[in-house]
């Protein structure tokens, strides 16, 4: 349940008459009650405003009623998926007694009253509304009451929203595109922003608004320019946005399985439907947008269905290269499969970086500069140069999904899987080399810990073997998670050079001890401090660590290819889920300490590898991986959140779609 007060004091445009006759502080209730809100109360002062959060058991919206603004800004800020407390931020010029602020990564990281100055600068304007998730209502009701023992001219509204953030609360920055929003002082600012209200199609610009404001070169000019008219159709035959990522699935799946088949007409009607796959992967999120669907499984699923489609490709071109007469197609696959996802493992720990950089500004910077500082200037210089040619190319070398899928479309269809597969590997590598580079000089810039916000038992994937090796403080975990991998990369590569030789890499079978031990040397890292400037690469070394041993073994074992590629696959799910969920802000997988970690698992293939069952070894495993991934799925989707809402009294569904 969402409760929505207007607060009237300090705005003396709340009792001015609107078009409709109703007063402003009328209007602005019953536009709320159409944004979502269960309850709308207006209240005199900010006493009354705490007692009611006091009792408050969901999120709150609070407002000025000296806003203007169409429904539909009301309802994204009541509905903004980007997290639990969103404050609206305009464009206007600050008028005296109200909030300026100054965001970072879209979130709000000061704000005070205007002419009060904020280091950096204020970048907008308080748009005198908020949504407050459930988590920080303690925090409303202190900065109300404390807001309340000072009384100096001005909107009330702008003092609490200042005192909030003092607090320390994390607040995301809502902005407000294409639709319209003003704050006004007297009949004359109301008339003008009603006038600008009316002068826009409401609909048609909640239908471009479902399109993301900044996306990828392929997206934007081959996706997006007609892919909001299925986002229309979709919702006018009442499709979910999950409902569009199964369709979205089944074109993935169905375009693998011709670029298995081959043959130049299975390739082109694959690639075909490729393309239309990718559409609707962007069709989903627009529709989510546009309906105001939002839910934190929706954006799971689309996250997780995204890199299951693409690895479920990348199977279809392995199986096709080898029934072409390639010998290698799998293992280009497996390459293929192992590289995007150490590449998306830095992509999630990175934008935690930059987001906890966001949140403690003054700690960027004490490296005293030099190459991290000038490579950072240039890059908020190139990203704010919207469509300029280094803005696209910037966009377009660190090869995101949109160029991908277009890859591979394009070169299935004119060549053949083999192709497909090397090209992806190719612009890979190169990508993963570019953006590892920059991204270590600028984070060693910053200088920023991440791994030590969260649990850094839970995303390394550490099982009870890595809890119980001593730690290896001095050394630090990011190096002997390197020195993990080397191991695993060597017995690969020792392998893969006899297997060419045309000898037998079953000989290789007692160094698999050896490679083992060197990967255990990253569980020594587990119980030091992972507070290094660099420290937010340590899942994505263990990742690599785990997968090229997995390899290793499947080789040396004479490990049928698909069986390593699915083995290697489930463990991305798993992996995934872990970073899914961290960005969702959800808790860990339920049957987590199940999947054994890292070490562990690698363990068990050392044993099979040894006793000559590899094969047997890596399917069951793989098996057994899935079925705990199922099932923490069902236990943290359905069963549990099932179990909370009997506990409350809430009907199945209520809540789903409200953030928190």
């Amino acid at each position: 349940m969402t409760l929505a007060i207007v607060l009237a004091a300090g705005a003396p445009a709340a009792g001015l008459p609107t078009r409709a006759g109703a007063t402003l502080a009328d209007r602005l209730a019953e536009q709320w009650r159409r944004a979502g809100a269960t309850r709308v109360r207006h209240v005199a002062d900010l006493t009354e405003l705490a007692a009611l959060v006091d009792e408050a058991t969901g999120p709150v919206i609070v407002s000025g009623a000296d806003l203007v603004a169409h429904t539909a800004v009301l309802r994204h800020l009541a509905t903004s998926p980007v997290g639990p407390t969103v404050a609206l931020v305009l464009t206007d010029p600050p008028d005296p007694g109200r909030a300026v602020v100054r965001e970072e990564r879209g979130q709000v990281v000061a704000a005070g009253v205007a002419g009060q100055q904020l280091d950096g600068g204020a970048t907008g304007v308080f748009g005198g509304a908020l949504r407050v998730g459930r988590d920080d209502l303690p925090a409303l009701a202190a900065a109300a009451r404390a807001a309340a023992t000072n009384t100096p001219a001005g909107p009330v509204v702008d003092r609490l929203f200042a005192g909030l953030t003092a607090l320390g609360t994390l607040t995301f920055a809502h902005r407000v595109r294409l639709l319209v929003a003003h704050r006004v002082v007297d009949p004359a600012g109301l008339a003008a922003a009603e006038a600008a209200l009316g002068a826009v199609d409401e609909d048609r610009a909640e239908l471009r608004l479902s399109v993301k404001e900044r996306d990828d070169f392929f997206t934007t000019y081959f996706v997006s320019t007609w892919s909001p008219y299925v986002t229309k159709l979709s919702a006018r035959l009442r499709l979910t946005p999950t409902g569009v990522t199964a369709i979205s699935v089944l074109f993935a799946v169905a375009a693998a399985v011709l670029f298995g088949v081959g043959g130049r007409p299975a390739l082109v009607t694959g690639a075909v439907l490729l393309y239309l796959g990718f559409m609707l992967d962007c069709v989903d999120g627009q529709l989510a947008r546009y309906t105001r669907h939002f839910s934190a499984w929706g954006g799971w699923l689309d996250t997780m269905a995204d890199r299951a489609k693409e690895y479920v490709v990348y199977a279809g071109l392995g199986y096709g290269a080898t029934a072409a007469g390639f010998r290698y197609g799998w293992a280009l696959a497996i390459a293929a499969m192992t590289l995007q996802t150490v590449r998306h493992m830095t992509d999630t720990w990175y934008g935690v970086l930059h987001d906890e950089a966001a949140r403690r500004p003054k700690a960027v910077g004490t490296g005293g500069g030099g190459i991290g500082d000038k490579l950072n200037a240039a890059s908020t210089r190139v990203q704010a140069d919207t469509g300029s040619l280094s803005y696209w190319l910037k966009r377009t070398v660190v090869f995101p999904i949109g160029e991908r899928w277009a890859l591979i479309a394009l070169t299935v269809a004119l060549f053949n899987p083999l192709v497909s597969l090397v090209a992806v590997l190719t612009w890979g590598v190169l990508a993963f080399a570019y953006t590892g580079a920059l991204r270590t000089l600028r984070a060693r810039w910053m200088r920023v810990p991440v791994l030590d916000t969260v649990d850094a038992t839970l995303h390394r994937d550490d099982g009870p073997l890595a809890a119980r090796l001593p730690a290896l403080r001095p050394v630090g975990p990011l190096t002997c998670a390197v020195i993990g991998a080397v191991g695993p990369a060597v017995l690969l590569v020792a392998a893969v050079l006899r297997v060419r030789s045309d000898g037998d890499p079953g000989g290789l079978r007692w160094a698999v001890p050896g490679a083992l031990l060197v990967l255990l040397v990253a569980g020594l890292g587990a119980g030091a401090a992972h507070d290094g400037p660099l420290d937010w690469l340590v899942p994505a070394a263990l990742r690599a660590g785990e997968y090229l041993f997995a390899v290793a073994v499947g080789v040396v074992g004479g490990v049928p290819a698909w069986i390593v590629f699915w083995y290697v696959f489930v463990l991305t799910l798993h992996h995934y889920d872990l970073t899914a969920r961290l960005e969702k802000r959800q808790a860990a997988p339920p049957l987590h300490p199940w999947t054994l970690g890292w070490e562990g698992r690698s363990v068990l293939l050392t044993v099979a590898a040894i006793a000559g069952f590899a094969a047997v070894l890596m399917a069951t495993l793989g098996a057994y991986l899935l079925v705990a991934f199922v099932g923490s799925v069902v236990l943290a989707w359905v069963v549990l959140p099932a179990r909370a809402r009997r506990a409350v009294g809430v009907p199945a569904g209520g809540g789903l779609r409200q953030p928190s």
